[in-house]
């Protein structure tokens, strides 16, 4: 084996593993961990055996696992499926001498939850643990969880390129071992910002590189879509010039074309997503090109696992792509976008578990046994508002009861690889032929690109089931084991529209191609589609961003199949906040679409407590007028707590909205069709903390002061300079030590105005301000208001209310 970098700590990395339980492990990308490490813990590098199970190499992407596979294999001069194995949803080569596996991160959980003992397993190896993937930070759990309690000498090691390696190591209690890596000096140009599409800026980049410099290119775009596009755009290169594109639902021969070395006399122009980031060595390449774009997983528009946006690059990763320019030589790496951009990138992209749909989550906890999240340990604990919005989702769909137990038919979509909705079409068919039609349905929405692109299922399909390519033969058969063997059967719009009533649509008058979900989204069709003449459609899968949802995958349903799954009569109401009036009706509706609507005169109390509540939580609580109370009652608790009288909190207006069910719903269904007073907000959210909250508020946190002169003063808590408290500066007199709230932890900011209510000083020291600012602030007052009083000894001298000489 030819050395690489990470040889260089290979015996510090076994040793550690040899004598505990856990490990961190940070190398660059071309340091070589991936495929080193699990080879050296087997005793395949001529060292002893450290690890004497089977080693399951996690890796977040089919593709890198693939690559990480065939490359150890290789090493080892052996076919895959023998020392080294490979499992992924559509490609399993296994056999009982495997001793290193390569397994794709979410096939893991199902590992772990079905065998949570881990037999026969000695080490998981989290690879590439710094992408923050949903599957790898739920399987980590698990593990540590398995690891205490049933596997007890089982190891974890978690790997990375780019890794904040102390907050890993604390967070599972591990020691951190580094390497260095090795990396060639890269020139970084920037070509500046355009309006041209990013396929055209793209092609005219590559043409510029290939005349400047030599070498393979490498060329970083956000997804296939593009890198189909500058394809077209590059067939006129010429001859010594190869085009190969690189994403992941491309066939293993043509990935292997990607990465393989370009042969002699040929220059390579590797077009690819942010596989490449990281994972994969590609040959010959010493010019990066970097579109700056990424594409995120975040909730799914449809319910169907994961949508992916187009959204820009974090600093850590166009850092990453830039590395791979200087792997094997000095490279370059040009940038599409100018150099003060790169200032205002994130540091690093958000990890899925804050972002993404966790009804996946939540059903492989159920399956767990544990209902309570906070009880296993995350790197970023599971956002409270996305677990109970995934809870309430399995709850509809039947795969939890109302006490958050899995149900038999939860059961059954826990053991399906498929996003929950998918798993509760194909688990909740009604014979097994709708269950086998059902499971060809989820096999053309879990794999982007079967059986073409049509957006009418009903095309799909039977291209689908037409395909005799490797990988459409692989699905077709997942199919058939998800359906039982039964043959398909059963008519798709009437099978979805049963399954998700809530994505049935309903064409928009005047907009040829806009479409109204039951569940109040909109979605849209090219007008140019086929699919954009009927009236009434069930959505099996969205695709685009969150405000402009694209329909990907439809049926066309009749208005009377599509009516049958539940037509309602209900009032509704809507809240103005500019006017606090409401509009009230009674609507006959399937979801939100309304079928036809009668006015009322008024709405319920509970109509129109909905109402404001959907006000409050579009335009915030100034909808209600209830922003200031609000956010004096936040500036409150951060008193409370800068004084050590409670502990911090996630106060913010996105937690109390969040909350807002909880606290506020209540009040507004007392008021009925009553805007609630503002100090009524106020007694509704602080009755909502615990006893102790409310009482250090109501003691060191007061509303007002009395000041020496026997008026009330509010105190201002969202002043910057908070707490504030204002009055003339008469009232202050006689004032010889500072106020303070908190048991005298804070001291008050005092605001002194002069007679005609302006600003005249501020302290927050009277004492000294009595004995030296005073008197320049004196002198002009007695200028500005020479019938007003201005003692000398103003720490002395009797307050009042600001009133003339004459009145004192």
């Amino acid at each position: 084996m030819s050395p690489l970098p990470i040889d260089d700590v290979l015996d510090e990395v076994c040793a550690a593993l040899r004598d505990g339980h856990r490990l961190v492990l940070a190398a660059p990308p071309g340091a070589g961990k991936t495929t080193r490490v699990p080879l050296a813990l087997a005793g395949l590098t001529g060292g002893p055996v450290v690890i004497a199970g089977r080693i399951l190499l996690l890796e977040p992407r089919r593709v890198a696992a693939r690559m990480a596979a065939v490359r150890m294999a290789q090493s080892l001069g052996e076919p895959l499926g023998q020392t080294v194995g490979l499992t992924t949803r559509v490609d399993r080569k296994v056999s009982a001498a495997t001793r290193i596996e390569v397994i794709t991160d979410g096939l893991f959980t199902r590992r772990i939850l079905s065998d949570p003992e881990m037999k026969g397993v000695g080490a998981v190896i989290f690879d590439e643990f710094h992408e923050r993937r949903l599957n790898a930070d739920l399987g980590l759990a698990l593990a540590l969880e398995a690891q205490g309690v049933l596997a007890e000498d089982l190891r974890i090691l978690v790997m990375s390129a780019t890794l904040d390696t102390g907050r890993v190591a604390t967070t599972i209690d591990a020691p951190v071992i580094e390497s260095a890596g090795r990396q060639f000096e890269v020139e970084t140009r920037y070509l500046g910002r355009s309006t041209d599409r990013i396929e055209d800026r793209m092609a005219a980049a590559v043409r510029r590189a290939l005349r400047e410099e030599e070498g393979s290119i490498l060329a970083f775009l956000p997804g296939a879509r593009e890198i189909s596009r500058v394809a077209e755009r590059l067939e006129d290169l010429p001859d010594g010039c190869r085009v190969a594109p690189l994403f992941g639902a491309l066939s293993p021969a043509e990935q292997d074309a990607a990465v393989s070395p370009a042969p002699p006399g040929i220059r390579k122009i590797v077009l690819a997503t942010d596989i490449a980031e990281s994972a994969l060595t590609i040959e010959g390449v010493t010019v990066v090109i970097d579109s700056g774009l990424a594409r995120v997983a975040e909730d799914d528009a449809g319910g169907l696992g994961q949508r992916l946006t187009t959204v820009k690059a974090s600093r850590a990763s166009v850092d990453q792509r830039r590395g791979r320019a200087g792997r094997t030589a000095p490279g370059v790496c040009y940038r599409l976008w100018d150099e003060a951009a790169t200032r205002g990138l994130v540091a690093a992209p958000q990890p899925e578990i804050l972002g993404s749909d966790l009804s996946g989550l939540v059903l492989a906890l159920a399956e767990w046994g544990e209902r309570d999240a906070g009880n296993l340990t995350w790197m970023d604990a599971p956002p409270a508002g996305k677990l109970k919005a995934a809870t309430d989702m399995l709850t509809r769909l039947g795969a939890l009861d109302d006490a958050g137990s899995l149900t038999p038919l939860g059961a059954e979509m826990a053991r399906l690889p498929l996003a929950p909705r998918l798993a509760a079409l194909v688990a909740g068919a009604g014979s097994p032929g709708e269950r086998a039609l059902a499971a060809e349905i989820a096999a053309l929405a879990g794999e982007r690109g079967m059986g073409g692109n049509a957006a009418d299922i009903r095309e799909r399909l039977s291209r689908f089931r037409a395909e005799r390519s490797p990988r459409a033969r692989t699905v077709q058969q997942q199919a058939k084991t998800w359906g039982k063997g039964a043959a398909p059967s059963g008519d798709v719009a009437t099978l979805l529209a049963r399954a998700w009533p809530d994505q049935i649509a309903r064409a928009r008058p005047g907009s040829e191609g806009v479409y109204l979900m039951a569940s109040g989204r909109a979605a849209m069709l090219p007008v140019t589609d086929a699919l954009a003449k009927s009236d009434w459609l069930v959505i099996a899968d969205l695709g685009g961003a969150s405000g402009q949802a694209r329909i990907t995958l439809a049926a066309p349903i009749s208005e009377a199949d599509a009516l049958a799954t539940g037509v309602a009569t209900e009032e509704r109401a809507d809240f103005d906040p500019k006017t606090g009036k409401f509009a009230a009706r009674r609507v006959r509706a399937l979801g939100a679409i309304v079928l036809s609507e009668t006015p009322l005169p008024k709405p319920a109390p509970a109509v129109a407590a909905r109402a404001m509540m959907d006000a409050v939580m579009a335009e915030g609580f100034a909808a209600i007028g209830a922003e200031d109370v609000v956010e004096e009652t936040l500036g409150r608790l951060r008193v409370l707590a800068q004084a050590g009288l409670i502990e911090d909190a996630d106060g913010s207006i996105e937690s109390l909205l969040r909350s807002a069910g909880d606290w506020l719903m209540p009040l507004l269904k007392r008021q009925g069709a009553q805007v609630p007073a503002a100090g009524k907000v106020r007694e509704a959210l602080v009755g909502s903390f615990d006893w102790q909250v409310q009482e250090a508020l109501r003691l060191h946190a007061p509303l007002s002061l009395t000041l020496p002169s026997g008026q009330t003063a509010s105190v201002d808590y969202v002043d910057p300079r908070a707490p504030l408290v204002s009055a003339r500066a008469q009232a202050f007199y006689g004032l010889a030590t500072h106020p303070a709230i908190a048991s005298g932890r804070v001291p008050v900011t005092v605001e002194l105005l002069s007679p005609g209510m302006k600003p005249a000083a501020t302290t927050q020291d009277l004492p000294r301000f009595w004995a030296n600012g005073y008197r320049d602030m004196a002198k002009d007052m007695r200028g500005r208001y020479p019938k007003h009083d201005w003692p000398d000894d103003p720490a002395n001298a009797r307050a009042h209310e600001g009133r003339t000489k004459k009145r004192l």
